[in-house]
């Protein structure tokens, strides 16, 4: 059967109408994918039901639509006289029930493609906060990746002089250390050993001239929390003999708060 012969036989508008059986329904949507005429009348048979012109389909004929009409209602076929000049109240009430019926399958239609493009948007949106969920977390490991690397090169780096701090009274369970580039005087922080401070108050890194003791703050850790890297880069120093850590109020403190000394390490 060739493509006009199977727009001709009805099988289009009974599967607009969801008259069909699904292995009948297969086989259009088969014949609509291989072949763009079919694919055509199908739109064209969906366009004519949602306006209820005067043809339900640009190509269908009398005979083929008594067919369908036939299908929907299930009683005899009435026959049309294309020529007859004579009105045919039966063949007008068969048409008008057709029309009824045509009407209810359009609504059911549209109520149904509104549904479904319901739930495709829902589907959508979804899968669009899903993705966004996906890159915060790509971005975060990025990041994580990024810090991982970071610490590598510290660490790795023969140029650094490792110091390690130790707990103090105040929190004798703390460890720190301390990576220190003599040559570029760059200083490199690592507080994973310490507690998350509490509300309000901050970790501060000193740098320690022991005689006389003469501190001096080299940077304030902000926003350490259970779930960061807990690796900072600090200010500068040229002549440190040791390194401490205070618990601090924000802000930090001019000088070292002795009591809440948490670590300490000489080198």
């Amino acid at each position: 059967m060739n493509s006009k012969e199977y727009i001709e036989s009805g099988i289009l508008e009974l599967y607009v109408f969801g008259k069909l059986s699904e292995e009948e329904a297969r086989d259009v949507q088969q014949m609509a994918s291989d072949n763009p005429a079919v694919r055509t009348e199908i739109a064209a048979i969906e366009y004519a039901v949602v306006n209820l012109s005067h043809s339900v389909s640009p190509n269908i004929s009398s005979e083929t639509y008594d067919k369908i009409r036939r299908e929907l209602l299930g009683d005899a076929p009435i026959e049309v006289h294309k020529k007859s000049k004579t009105t045919n109240w039966g063949q007008y009430m068969g048409w008008a029930a057709a029309v009824v019926i045509l009407l209810g399958a359009a609504s059911m239609y549209l109520l149904m493609n509104s549904q479904m493009n319901d739930s495709i948007n829902s589907e959508i949106d979804k899968n669009k906060s899903e993705f966004k969920t996906m890159q915060k977390t790509i971005i975060s490991l990025e990041d994580q990746n990024k810090s991982s690397q970071k610490l590598l090169k510290i660490i790795r780096d023969k140029n650094n002089m490792v110091v390690t701090l130790e707990g103090q009274p105040a929190m004798p369970g703390a460890k720190a250390k301390i990576y220190w580039n003599k040559a570029t005087q760059a200083v490199y922080v690592d507080v994973q050993g310490l507690p998350t401070p509490p509300q309000g108050m901050v970790y501060q890194v000193w740098s320690l001239k022991m005689d006389p003791l003469t501190p001096t703050s080299i940077g304030i850790l902000n926003k350490i929390t259970a779930d960061t890297s807990k690796i900072y880069q600090v200010e500068s120093t040229v002549d440190a003999e040791a390194f401490g850590i205070t618990l601090e109020p924000e802000g930090g403190s001019a000088i070292p708060t002795m009591e809440q000394l948490y670590a300490l390490g000489k080198m």
